[in-house]
């Protein structure tokens, strides 16, 4: 067994270098980029633990407007609810009552973090918000600000525009 950390240097670089090749193998410029076939994303649904403690979380302290509450098709009982996110898309969510659902876990395949994009002038009121709500949270570059919803899914509002990530373009 090596005494090296799991993520030494020589790790490090050999990461890096496989970054690098798959940008080579796979990352077009811009102007060679085909158009995507998607629209955009129409939803992303997470699971709630309680409806009410999710609608005034992200209606009152996020700011974002609840458009629709309506029975989930595919479990009886339960609620699938939306917020508005901005551009026509929507966060969702699920309660599953009766149902023994487990904590937030970090799974392959599962959600790390969302990253919402806010106007630079709302940013620092919804971080004054968090403060005063006494949420836990961190800041990051200035722009961008991370903290767990109340059943421990991470999000992050970021300041900068859509397509760009810290005055870089990604889109």
């Amino acid at each position: 067994m090596s005494d090296e950390p799991v993520n030494g240097p020589e790790q490090l670089a050999a990461f890096a270098a496989e970054r690098e090749r798959l940008r080579a193998s796979y990352l077009r410029p811009r102007g060679e980029r085909p158009a995507s076939t998607a629209r955009g994303l129409h939803h992303t649904a997470l699971i709630s633990s309680d409806v009410e403690q999710t609608i005034r979380f992200y209606q009152d302290l996020l700011g974002f407007p609840l458009t629709e509450l309506i029975e989930n098709r595919d479990y009886p009982g339960s609620s699938h609810f939306f917020f508005d996110i901005g551009n026509q898309n929507l966060l969702a969510f699920f309660d599953f009552p009766g149902l023994d659902v487990g904590p937030y876990a970090e799974v392959l395949g599962g959600l790390h973090h969302m990253a919402i994009s806010v106007e630079p002038s709302l940013w620092d009121e919804i971080v004054a918000r968090l403060v005063e709500a006494g949420v836990d949270h961190v800041i990051h570059s200035e722009v961008s600000v991370y903290f767990t919803d109340p059943d421990g899914a991470r999000i992050e509002l970021i300041a900068d525009p859509l397509g760009e990530m810290y005055g870089d373009q990604v889109l």
